[in-house]
């Protein structure tokens, strides 16, 4: 059982609904958006309160929020005792859904450790979001982090929260795209990673021509599905130094890698694929973009395919540490996060900047409302008989 709690202008209405009857119906054809907490002990709570503290994003989408209610509340005391003035969604006004977590596991719970209980707590508000969103209750979920470490002390051994949602959406081919837009002119960088939470080591094993079509497939559809982009301009790195040079830095573009490239250029007439670009350039031109003004920036590419995550990762976090989100691609809902961890050292103290989840939620919006704009405009197929 799940406990559903809405705020009205008179007062509290509370009902119970089991997960296979829970439902929320389409208002003016707005998004249904579910945000989680995240790990309760890290800051996960504190940036979610700050974002819909604002209440322009319950103007385009509904959103609810699900986790455990009584530690949210025990959070929000804390942070505005340690400052009175912050600027925070009271938890009492959110459209909440109470997951039911023993008191043995709620007991375990400290504010800034991440633990078994923690741990279990986080997994279980996910589980209950992506079984909710499925059933088609919500049209996308916002993840706010947690702690892999948290959720291995608690029995679930997932590389991340992505490899769940795909487990449970029953999704094969899926990738890690991170996003954000330029704040300077809007511009927005899309960078997908090919590998993601594996060793350095064992990159150039797992990199096969195999996975890149995959991926590539997925960022092809992704753009011009989700983002309206019908040709788009794609750049792709070298995994070597120098893109190999001939070789002589490292055999991997020569012997697979650009004869796959010329192959996915013929089969995708309509895009434009370049590369491989040394690592060490490559992002250059978005780093330039980023910062220029509106019309210097519509040279750059439309995305860029990264071979693994520090590749992908350093320059995002870099240019666009407050404003990236993580995007899962390929599955049948739209999903996205913040683009930082739980901070377990500074939950509580009030300090952490909420931008990224704010970011989160706003292209979650963009990318629901384009799906449903999808639908409604889809033709009605004919009936034959």
């Amino acid at each position: 059982m799940y406990l559903v709690e809405s705020a009205s202008k008179k007062g509290w209405r509370q009902r119970s609904k089991t997960i296979a009857t829970h439902s929320i119906t389409h208002r003016d054809q707005q998004p249904r958006l579910i945000m989680t907490l995240g790990d309760p002990s890290g800051i996960g709570p504190e940036v979610v309160l700050k974002a819909l503290s604002n209440p322009a994003f319950e103007q385009k989408a509904d959103i609810s929020v699900i986790g455990d209610r009584t530690h949210l509340q025990t959070t929000y005391r804390q942070l505005k005792a340690t400052d009175p003035n912050l600027r925070l969604r009271h938890p009492d006004t959110l459209t909440f859904i109470d997951i039911e977590v023993p008191e043995a596991i709620t007991d375990g719970l400290e504010l800034g450790v991440g633990n078994s209980s923690s741990g279990e707590i986080g997994f279980r508000s996910l589980q209950s979001a992506i079984a909710l969103t499925t059933q088609g209750n919500f049209d996308g979920i916002v993840t706010a982090p947690i702690a892999k470490s948290a959720w291995i002390a608690a029995g679930h051994r997932y590389p991340g929260q992505t490899e769940l949602l795909a487990e449970m959406s029953g999704t094969v081919k899926f990738g890690m795209l991170f996003v954000a837009k330029s704040p300077h002119n809007g511009w927005a960088m899309r960078t997908l990673l090919a590998t993601t939470h594996i060793p350095l080591n064992q990159v150039s094993i797992a990199l096969t021509s195999t996975l890149m079509t995959q991926k590539l497939e997925l960022f092809v559809e992704c753009l011009q599905t989700d983002f309206g982009i019908s040709a788009p301009k794609i750049a792709i790195p070298g995994l070597n130094p120098h893109s190999g040079e001939q070789g002589q830095l490292g055999t991997e573009e020569k012997d697979w890698l650009i004869d796959w490239m010329a192959q996915q250029q013929q089969r995708f007439p309509q895009i434009q694929l370049d590369g491989p670009v040394p690592p060490d350039t490559l992002w250059v031109e978005p780093g330039l973009a980023w910062q220029s003004k509106a019309a210097d920036s519509r040279s750059a590419h439309d995305g860029y395919l990264a071979l693994y995550h520090d590749q992908g990762l350093i320059p995002v976090k870099l240019l666009a540490f407050d404003l990236a989100v993580n995007t899962t691609i390929g599955l049948p809902f739209v999903r996205t996060s913040p683009d930082h961890g739980t901070a377990f050292n500074i939950a509580g103290k009030g300090i952490a900047r909420s931008q990224s989840t704010e970011a989160a939620l706003n292209l979650a919006i963009e990318l629901t409302s384009q799906r449903l704009a999808q639908t409604v405009s889809a033709p009605t197929p004919a009936v034959v008989g």
